[in-house]
């Protein structure tokens, strides 16, 4: 397994060893020690998996303590552009977001830590989204940036989003008063 941090503290991508033969492949999506050996010592208790046609757009998510989730995501199936905006508001790195690609191909693993939205956008038809949480969902403590604030400025690479009505009327950056 290889590690590779980000210019956000704490926001790592994770790319799994891949055992593939004429049969197909095989890795390991999750092996607690190894979690361990990189820092990463959690205790996931919710899973959860949204399938989506291509430029659909889900995000920017968060939830806010007590409630507040880490997330380990990736794609099984199709590609994402996925991103993480830091709401740590002593953070040094407060406001800036960070992108990745994550496909069913190139099975790699985004942590995002508490402290963070998250939302992505959907590349491909039929893309399938998995993501282990450290804690339940909690209606009241969800929260949710507008995910084309121009504070943020996140390109996104895709016109004319597929958007849920709830997406579209999130708050502004500039407006969060943030928890974390």
């Amino acid at each position: 397994m290889e590690v590779e941090k980000t210019p956000l503290e704490g926001l790592l991508i994770i790319k799994p060893d891949v055992f593939e033969d004429s049969r197909g492949y095989f890795f390991e999506s999750f092996n607690h020690s190894k979690f361990l050996a990189i820092g990463l010592d959690q205790k996931f208790l919710q899973d959860n998996e949204s399938k989506s046609k291509k430029g659909v757009l889900r995000g920017l998510h968060f939830q806010t303590p007590p409630f507040d989730q880490g997330k380990l995501v990736r794609v099984i199936q199709g590609s994402v552009l996925d991103v993480a905006v830091d709401i740590r508001k002593n953070s040094p790195t407060y406001g800036k977001w960070e992108s990745i690609v994550l496909s069913g191909q190139n099975k790699w693993m985004y942590w995002i830590p508490s402290g963070f939205a998250h939302g992505f956008v959907t590349l491909e038809d039929n893309t399938i989204f998995f993501y282990k949480c450290t804690n339940i969902y909690n209606k009241p403590s969800e929260g949710s940036i507008l995910w084309c604030d121009s504070d943020l400025n996140i390109r996104w690479e895709i016109k004319n989003p597929l958007i849920s009505e709830k997406d579209q009327i999130a708050p502004r950056f500039r407006d969060l008063t943030s928890s974390f």
